[in-house]
């Protein structure tokens, strides 16, 4: 795209999910420019056709890099748009229109929302102009295909840097009155099944001329290699009936079993929440209980989050699906069928759901005081920071509701998602663990992990799972250890030029000074032995071997021996310059001082 003084470049190396109908190549849609500032328009540079009376098609390529905070803007295409616009984490989305303007001048701006935290972006965009022909001869359900041959025969193509993907079924160029060999670009028309060229007959590609010897070799070859694979699948299947191990992964497993993995996979099993008891709200119910959802509290990959309250007076987060997401059924099913089985001081309860045609929505208990990220980033209006107290309480409550998962329930559950936005606070600062979207539960007591693809957060996903694809509770304990390290320094998982946290905290502490690690916002108010305590919990958590990490209950007793030490330095009286801190709060303003409880 076309640099301009009013735009940021933004860039990412993760993976960007690709749009069905409309493809981009990677490389794209890993960049992308943003408006300077919330207060900045982006806008495409204005440009005029010399032929007012043409018509021509816009499309503007969208993904975001983030997810943590919301990015919401107008999209305007002279007179036509699309308002509150929010792009899709990591997968790629398509705004399309068809505009003809009288004096021939057409722009595209984006204008973020009031709300948006974030200001507007663009991946690449692409403009076709549509030329007409006076007797155009082309079948109805050949959508414009006369016009789009000539833009791609010609070459016109704006400064966006893509190309368009067309689903057409049928070319009809019987009375076209062409004449010469027919063009390779008809190739780029992939779904192309139908064609007719000039004098009317169906175009079939003549086969090439075979030898006798390559059609018999051909002909052996396709019957004796699936006889040779079926043979060895039998004796395979009969191999493992006769020598099966009681440990078995998720991939060995019958597929009548696959349901609890996948549930929207199977089709012709019913509805998977038949069996769901919570409450299920209409749209208009969650339209109601929202105020026609006008207090936005947060946004994840499944969707936009709600301020809401029921007819009873209970608080609560109404988590909406966009349309745009890349989570889909098997998401939410999971996540509604693992919050129905679990029940835990330390995990969010799950008040009901909403499957109402095409709206999906998941309605939790509220947590007023947001997440451990919002307290350690100091997001969403928080301005207190955490003291050292405070912090190992929350990690603690969230260990115990990890521990929960992995063995308190009848068969473990992996959540998969431990991160720091995960961890959720009540008003009295009671963590428990949200977000059960991605969690995967074991099928058998005596199955020792689970086959997956790689999914997760950047900077928590355990390595060794993501390159051996197995899954077991080790995985979480990883991403917790990654948490633990959070509220040590006080920084993010991946740090802009210095990597990771973990490889930073252990060249830090090889100096033996823990004053180098711990975070600056607490000044000198914790006990140097329960902080060194919380380092080695952790660096054990994120071995690279999953065998040497700690169970999860291991963890809770050790997080609980730290607060011993923390307390009694709090309770032997220790004071300092300044006696004014919070029980739970450290003043980011003054010098800081422990209080006795």
């Amino acid at each position: 795209m076309p640099s301009n003084s009013a735009w940021n470049n933004i860039s990412t190396e993760s993976s960007v999910k690709e749009n069905a109908n409309y493809a981009e190549p990677l490389s794209v849609m890993q960049t992308a420019v943003e408006s300077v500032s919330t207060n900045t328009t982006l806008e495409v540079p204005v440009w005029e056709d010399q032929t007012p009376a043409r018509e021509f098609i816009l499309i503007l390529h969208f993904a975001d890099f983030q997810n943590s905070q919301l990015r919401q803007f107008n999209i305007t295409f002279n007179n036509n748009g699309r308002d509150n616009y929010s792009p899709p984490h990591l997968a790629t989305d398509a705004f399309v229109d068809r505009w003809k303007a009288p004096d021939g001048k057409y722009t595209v701006r984006c204008r973020a929302t009031a709300a948006s935290k974030l200001p507007p972006m663009l991946n690449a965009y692409e403009f076709y102009a549509i030329i007409s022909h006076d007797n155009p001869m082309t079948s109805p359900t050949d959508w414009m295909a006369s016009e789009w041959f000539d833009v791609i025969q010609e070459g016109i193509r704006t400064t966006g840097t893509t190309q368009a993907a067309f689903a057409t079924p049928a070319r009809d160029l019987s009375n076209s009155n062409l004449h010469g060999a027919i063009s390779n670009n008809f190739t780029l028309f992939t779904a192309l099944q139908y064609f007719l060229d000039s004098n009317g007959d169906p175009c079939i590609p003549a086969p090439p001329p075979e030898k006798n010897g390559n059609r018999t070799l051909i002909i052996a070859i396709s019957v004796v290699v699936p006889v040779i694979a079926i043979v060895a699948l039998v004796l395979a299947y009969l191999i493992w009936r006769h020598k099966r191990k009681p440990n078995v992964s998720s991939a060995d497993l019958p597929r009548e079993l696959e349901v609890n993995i996948a549930p929207a996979s199977r089709k012709d099993n019913g509805d998977p929440l038949t069996k769901v008891e919570n409450r299920r709200f209409t749209y208009k119910e969650l339209e109601k209980i929202t105020n026609n959802f006008v207090q936005f509290i947060g946004q994840g990959g499944f969707g936009l989050v709600y301020y809401g309250r029921l007819e009873n007076g209970m608080e609560v987060a109404v988590k909406v699906r966009s349309e745009s997401s890349s989570h889909g059924l098997d998401e939410f099913f999971a996540e509604v069928q693992s919050l129905t089985k679990v029940h835990h001081r330390n995990l969010v309860s799950l008040v009901g759901y909403c499957r109402e045609k095409d709206h999906l929505a998941l309605v939790y208990e509220y947590m007023a005081r947001g997440s451990l990220y919002d307290h350690m980033r100091g997001n969403n209006g928080v301005r207190e920071t955490l003291n050292w107290r405070t912090r190992l309480r929350v990690v603690i409550e969230a260990a115990q509701g990890l521990d929960y998962l992995h063995k308190g329930c009848n068969l473990p559950i992996i959540h998969r998602d431990v991160k720091t936005q995960n961890i959720l606070l009540g008003q009295n600062l009671q963590a428990k663990i949200a977000d059960f979207g991605l969690c995967k539960t074991y099928l058998s007591d005596t199955q020792t992990h689970i086959s997956v693809n790689p999914a997760g957060s950047a900077g928590y996903m355990d390595p060794e799972c993501y390159q051996t694809g197995r899954l077991t509770e080790s995985s979480d304990v990883y991403s917790f250890g990654v948490v633990l390290l959070q509220i040590v320094t006080g920084e993010s998982p991946i740090l802009p030029g210095q990597g990771h946290i973990i490889q930073l905290v252990r060249k830090k502490i090889s100096a033996g000074n823990i004053s180098l690690v711990a975070d600056a916002r607490l000044g000198d108010a914790y006990d140097v032995s329960s902080m060194w305590k919380v380092v080695d919990i952790a660096l054990s958590c994120t071995a690279d071997i999953g065998v040497e990490r700690p169970t999860m209950a291991a963890v809770v007793i050790q997080l609980k021996e730290s607060l011993v030490l923390e307390e009694a330095r709090l309770d032997s009286g220790f004071r300092g310059s300044i006696s004014t801190m919070s029980d739970t709060s450290v003043p980011t303003t003054t010098t800081l001082s422990p209080l006795a409880r």
